[in-house]
């Protein structure tokens, strides 16, 4: 039997998607970390791992403060797969930078694993991207925006 309702899990779900949105906004990371328990982990192949909310919080505010990942400013979930026997949410989430001005999408996309503890909090985040992907998307990036300069 499932530990926590649909309801439950797909309201801690949304509110982890509103508040990534709202601190790519602002660039305040505080929230989004405080929706992780006090002794979460989180992977990210790239950096390592961290552990406990507090490392969270420091290591996605340095790194969401350089470039270029100042200018990914959305996160927009594909698509997601909620697995309610685990409480797991299992995601593709587009890292999407500003628009340059030249109105089209630049992302590349990670596969995320949420892991709920209740309390509309997570205990688990890891992200597994293929870096070969951001590259392109970055380069792109960079000559819209250079582009847009000149203009």
């Amino acid at each position: 039997m499932a530990k926590w309702t649909r309801k439950e899990l797909q309201r801690a779900h949304d509110n982890y998607r509103a508040v990534a949105q709202e601190a790519g906004r602002t660039n305040d990371w505080r929230a989004w970390a405080d929706t992780f328990t006090e002794d979460a982990t989180y992977v990210e192949h790239h950096y390592g791992t961290m552990q406990g909310r507090e490392a969270i919080y420091e290591w996605i505010s340095k790194t969401m403060a350089e470039w270029p990942n100042s200018e990914m400013k959305e996160f927009p979930h594909d698509w997601c797969v909620c697995d309610e026997e685990r409480g797991w949410w299992i995601c593709q989430i587009e890292n999407r930078f500003r628009d340059p001005g030249d109105g089209e999408i630049y992302q590349a996309h990670n596969l995320t694993v949420l892991k709920y503890a209740g309390d509309m909090q997570f205990s688990s985040e890891e992200d597994a991207y293929n870096p070969a992907n951001f590259a392109p998307v970055v380069k792109a990036w960079i000559e819209a925006e250079r582009s847009a300069r000149k203009d």
